[in-house]
């Protein structure tokens, strides 16, 4: 994983990547908020506890990724730069986003912020993950978790991590419908076709590999 200050090659291409990759996240998951058709699973849980503390969403958002980063110690991970921007940033993006988008009218308009909102956080998954720089907080869980314990796939993990979020999300009052079902369906080739596209190699010498 890339540690604080592993910009030696590229920083320019790889700080710009990471950061517009983040905002474009935040984005993203504003778009799907205004769609009112359903969020991932995550966000769901997000948008539970913003309804029941009276908290920000985006507020939320950056208290969870700060305390799933703590689950990061036992693990002996070491975030990156993108990880610990990944707390951050996206929390300010979702919330400045939601102040200037209003709720879509009519279901035609929903659906369109719903597709747009899925595919645009499959590319910002892209942007800052091909950076180079660190997983996000959630993401990182998963992995350290399947790295201590080698006998859980990382679909099994992925599967139980997202299903509770969801149900606690849910039992709290997250939004789930068929945007939660079109997520989990398109996010996995979403991110598939997007990661290679924005890949940044993390050393000089792996430009000239292929």
């Amino acid at each position: 994983m890339a540690q604080l200050g592993n910009l030696r090659h590229r920083p320019v291409r790889r700080l710009t990547q990471l950061y517009a990759g983040l905002a474009l996240y935040g984005v993203s998951m504003a778009l799907m908020i205004r769609s009112g058709l359903g969020l991932d699973p995550w966000d769901v849980f997000h948008q539970g506890l913003a309804r029941q503390t009276g908290l920000s969403f985006g507020t939320v958002t950056i208290a969870v990724g700060a305390l799933v980063l703590l689950l990061w110690i036992p693990l002996r991970q070491r975030p990156g730069l993108g990880t610990v921007s990944n707390v951050v940033v996206i929390g300010l993006v979702v919330d400045a986003t939601l102040a200037v988008l209003p709720p879509g009218e009519g279901l035609p308009v929903r659906a369109a912020l719903l597709v747009v909102g899925i595919v645009a956080n499959g590319a910002a998954t892209g942007l800052y993950l091909g950076a180079g720089l660190g997983p996000g907080p959630r993401d990182g869980l998963m992995t350290g978790f399947v790295a201590r314990h080698p006998r859980w796939s990382v679909r099994l993990v992925r599967t139980v991590i997202e299903v509770t979020v969801l149900a606690l999300g849910w039992l709290l009052g997250g939004t789930v419908g068929l945007g939660t079902v079109a997520y989990a369906l398109a996010i996995g080739p979403l991110a598939q076709m997007f990661i290679p596209i924005f890949a940044i190699p993390t050393r000089p010498a792996d430009a000239y590999a292929t």
